[in-house]
């Protein structure tokens, strides 16, 4: 595997919407996106650290793909051991893990599955991948779409399984074959305690800026809740989070992020309309200077909020959905617990964007057994097990139960940028030292810190983010364009 691909793409996942599940250790675990096409265009040969050559991988068995597989009748007499390598460790501490092999083993009882959770997972499934020693499944890390066929067996084509499942051709291959299957998915919104908004008299819920500080402002007002729970000590949730909003969501545009953000002359200007990146980080710096935030952010507790916002004593908290979860185990009120969509509409509409989880990838080294048992575990996983809805995951499944609720949203996806220009947005955000999606949580935890000493104006903010952004697009040589 080639290093500067690899560290480009872990980079890339970095950056690619914050839309990211949490493992044991709850900030530690982000899913790798799909390396898009160029991508694979570029490198003809992908080249395996065993030097594996990727024009005659090994396959799945003849016939066998997702579509051709009916749960609870093909291969009931297949007996082998399968192992499960993955990054959800807390999942595996409460045994939540061991009831869902329990519950598949009573439909296909011959087929043993053993499960890891692995703690520093981006790292080490990445090394554990080039050694072959990861076992049978895994969530596939942040490899070049170009090596898919070299390490995992095709599911089937994008538009066969478009048909069954969401966010088939996020591991896609040049040939258009499905490599990866989202375990859950991960939709960007806010938090809320619906006790807590009912408590404060607010019947609707909010689709503007203002009307998300007019609501804020109505539960310090009539209830003992902290309207918006920063975690601001926690680091990973300030530019972590979000930043995650950029793009469609604020924008009602999906090639704003990847396209046109380094392009613009003054991408944090204010639009005048409650929309953009202006009015995105303005909902932070106004819930603070209003007092609509923690008494003390300084002293902020990324475990002690859970329990917080399911005994209603928080009311908002802006985190990917993947958090739903984990608030609601968190407390005796998991009902309280709801998700609302980011509250900027634009002409309207209000946007959202999700995307798949870590994706379930089979090896393709292992026997034709084995790829048979992985691939009925991983259907049965993604159909029968429930663990999507459980997490309170965006769904994966086009035919499975779900709960999650997301009414009167258009869901959109941020895509890619153009040929050529796939590592403009990292020079830009190195030079720049902003860090959109990047790990940029210092330039966010300043807006708090601004609004709470009264040491800058937002719009003082604003002025110093787009001179450094102008600097950069000048050192880095990328044209103005917007």
């Amino acid at each position: 595997m080639k290093l500067r691909k690899v560290l480009a793409l872990t980079l890339a996942a970095a950056m690619t919407l914050s839309l990211t599940a949490c493992g044991g250790s709850d900030e530690g675990a982000a899913e790798a996106p799909a390396a898009d096409d160029t991508a694979a265009e570029e490198t003809e040969t992908p080249a395996a650290d065993d030097g594996a050559e990727a024009e005659a991988p090994a396959t799945a068995p003849a016939g066998l793909t997702y579509a051709s597989i009916n749960l609870g009748e093909d291969y009931k007499d297949l007996t082998t051991t399968i192992k499960f390598i993955h990054h959800k460790t807390d999942r595996e501490e409460d045994g939540t893990m061991a009831d869902l092999i329990a519950k598949f083993n009573e439909v296909y009882p011959n087929i043993t599955v053993e499960t890891e959770g692995v703690t520093d997972y981006q790292e080490d499934s990445l090394l554990r991948l080039s050694a072959g020693d990861w076992g049978d499944v895994m969530f596939i890390p942040a490899v070049d779409a170009a090596e898919l066929p070299t390490y995992f067996v095709p599911y089937g084509t994008v538009d066969e399984m478009s048909q069954f499942v969401n966010f088939a051709d996020q591991w896609k291959d040049a040939a258009g074959n499905c490599y990866g299957i989202g375990y859950m998915g991960n939709a960007q919104g806010i938090l809320y305690n619906k006790k807590v908004f009912a408590d404060a008299g607010v019947t609707e819920l909010p689709k503007t800026p203002d009307e998300f500080i007019a609501a804020l402002q109505a539960v310090k007002d009539n209830t003992d809740a902290i309207p918006l729970y920063t975690n601001y000590a926690a680091g990973w949730t300030m530019g972590g989070q979000w930043d995650a909003y950029l793009g469609a969501i604020t924008t009602g545009d999906e090639t704003w992020l990847n396209q046109k953000f380094v392009h613009t002359a003054e991408p944090f200007k204010d639009n005048g309309d409650g929309t953009g990146a202006y009015a995105l980080y303005k909902i932070l710096y106004d819930a603070t200077e209003k007092g609509l935030i923690e008494d003390d952010y300084t002293t902020t507790d990324w475990e002690g909020c859970k329990p917080m916002i399911n005994n209603g004593e928080i009311g908002t908290m802006v985190l990917g959905s993947w958090a739903i979860a984990q608030m609601k185990a968190a407390g005796d009120n998991p009902d309280d617990i709801g998700y609302m969509p980011f509250p900027i509409t634009v002409n309207g509409q209000q946007y959202a964007t999700a995307g798949p989880d870590y994706c379930y990838g089979i090896n393709v080294n292992a026997s034709d057994d084995n790829k048979a048992a992985a691939m009925v575990f991983v259907k049965w996983m993604v159909e029968e097990s429930g663990w999507c809805d459980l997490e309170g995951g965006y769904p994966i499944s086009k035919t499975a139960p779900t709960s999650f609720v997301f009414e009167g949203v258009n869901i959109v996806n941020n895509v890619t940028a153009l040929p050529g220009e796939e590592d403009y947005m990292n020079e830009m955000n190195a030079e720049s030292e902003l860090s959109f999606n990047a790990g940029g949580d210092a330039k966010v935890q300043r807006i708090v810190e601004a609004a709470a000493t009264g040491a800058e104006t937002y719009d003082d903010i604003m002025s110093d983010w787009t001179q450094a952004w102008n600097a950069a697009q000048e050192t880095c040589g990328v044209e103005v364009l917007y």
